[in-house]
């Protein structure tokens, strides 16, 4: 279908001028999905009959002289998020039943905004996967090569973006969420700086929509081009209207450059606890010889940049000590007593996992105050540059591994294996501290699979990393259809 691979801005253009209408839309992106869906497993509950009548709606509501944000374009939605009339189970077959009664407040938004809902993409199990699959919907396929992962959480999501179903999405990054599908999938994301965008209704059932803060985690846009991110996010962004009892809306400060000759970028290919394939590490340097080339200031090193070791581990144990916040108090004292048994001189990712998952009140305060150190680290590296270029994962999409054990899991880099894990490092490098991070296409490998990088950009200047994200767009090209 000829409009199934526009843009959102492109669309939205053609919508303005007459050109096409949005049930044609919804129509070619149905027609699209059904087609070539059951190869890839993207939509894993379809809303085609509400996506007919939201077009209907928003065509009559142009030939009114109405034109909100996304009025009439088609969009996808992570399964993660509320939706009233459809499941949300995040892929927990014992919550395969769960209807919440309202929309989270992001599909707010996004209705609110004009947009056109298809249904809902694929998630892992709880989320808590770099790979897409459950036992209530089955198993997300690349749609570059079908035998690997589309890549997890939001894999559902990129996959859908990358073979046409619909312009836009939203998903959500605790561990890369965002942003390995992108980079797998060869689209775009952004992981917005921490607490920009409200996330009620984005909680595991069947707990009900609260307004909490995050400690790491995320909602943001998916796209195939850069300018979609931008304009999806102000959508997206702003706190909840139930903390501060009245609509807010966010001016996020302009991007400190309007062309690559004004940025200052470092660039980072090496982690001290992973290996970077050979595939990312030339998706990188494409990056990074763009800017050269443009004129920007790239360096390869800073000793303003916190210590990559450390970020790590500390992240490593924020992150899974929320994992085990809900289990039985017996299994939380196996976890106790296994992770005093640690030597003190183990300061691999495994024991940082085991000893996060035993934090107490008092170890987790004392990790945050080392966070905030953290964070005037990156506050004195970004008065000397203006992004970070490195990897997201250390390769590009690898084969479906569906061992239950995620543990015995092993990713192969160029022939060495690593605990699966681990893999989450250089995701978690934005993570921590909540920095803004956009994942971005910087070409294939040799084996034809996409590879992405992220633009690591300072808090709350999302607008940083989003404009050099378009900028290297029309230096580098951006998204290619599956071949």
């Amino acid at each position: 279908m000829q409009w199934n691979f526009q843009s959102a801005g492109q669309l939205a253009v053609a919508l303005r001028a007459g050109d096409v209408s949005s049930v044609e839309l919804t129509e070619a992106a149905i027609a699209g999905i059904e087609r070539d869906d059951a190869a890839i497993n993207a939509i894993c509950v379809p809303d085609f009959d509400r996506a007919w009548e939201a077009a209907r709606r928003a065509d009559q509501a142009r030939a009114r002289g109405e034109d909100q944000a996304l009025l009439g374009i088609p969009v996808t939605i992570k399964e993660s998020y509320n939706m009233a009339g459809l499941p949300t189970t995040w892929g927990i077959p014992q919550h395969r039943e769960f209807m919440p009664a309202e929309d989270a407040v992001q599909v707010s938004r996004l209705k609110a905004a004009g947009a056109v809902v298809l249904g809902k993409t694929n998630v892992p199990f709880g989320l808590q996967d770099v790979q897409t699959f459950n036992a209530i919907y089955g198993t997300t396929n690349n749609p570059w090569e079908h035998g690997r992962t589309s890549g997890g959480s939001s894999g559902g999501s990129a996959a859908a973006l990358a073979s046409g179903f619909g312009a836009l999405s939203i998903g959500s990054d605790l561990a890369g969420s965002l942003r390995t599908p992108a980079h797998f999938c060869g689209i775009y994301a952004h992981k917005p700086t921490l607490g920009l965008a409200a996330m009620r209704g984005m909680a595991p059932p069947p707990a009900p929509a609260l307004p909490t803060e995050a400690d790491l985690a995320v909602v943001g846009p998916m796209a195939r081009t850069a300018g979609d991110l931008a304009l999806l996010l102000d959508v997206m962004a702003g706190p909840d209207p139930l903390t501060l009892g009245v609509a807010h809306t966010v001016t996020l400060p302009p991007p400190r450059h309007q062309a690559l000759g004004g940025f200052r970028v470092l660039v980072l290919e090496d982690h001290p606890f992973i290996a970077t394939s050979a595939a990312v590490r030339a998706g990188v340097n494409r990056v990074a010889d763009a800017l050269v080339s443009r004129g920007s200031h790239v360096e390869r090193h800073s000793p303003l940049l916190p210590d990559l070791a450390e970020a790590a581990t500390l992240y490593t144990q924020l992150l899974f000590s929320g994992s085990v916040a809900r289990f039985p108090v017996d299994a939380y004292e196996q976890l106790r007593i296994r992770a005093a048994g640690l030597s003190p001189d183990d300061q691999s990712l495994d024991a940082a996992r085991l000893r996060g998952m035993a934090l107490s009140h008092r170890d987790w305060i004392e990790l945050n105050n080392r966070r905030e150190l953290h964070r005037h680290g990156w506050r004195q590296l970004f008065g000397q540059f203006d992004a970070v270029v490195c990897p997201i994962t250390p390769t590009p999409a690898f084969g479906h591994d569906h061992n239950p054990d995620l543990l015995e899991r092993r990713l192969d880099i160029d022939g060495v294996e690593y605990p699966y894990f681990d893999q989450l490092v250089w995701a978690g490098l934005a993570t921590m501290p909540g920095l803004p991070a956009t994942a971005i296409p910087a070409g294939q490998s040799a084996e034809g699979l996409p590879v992405g990088v992220q633009l690591i950009g300072p808090m709350f200047e999302d607008r940083t990393p989003l404009r050099l994200a378009e900028l290297l767009e029309q230096r580098i090209g951006g998204f290619q259809p599956p071949t």
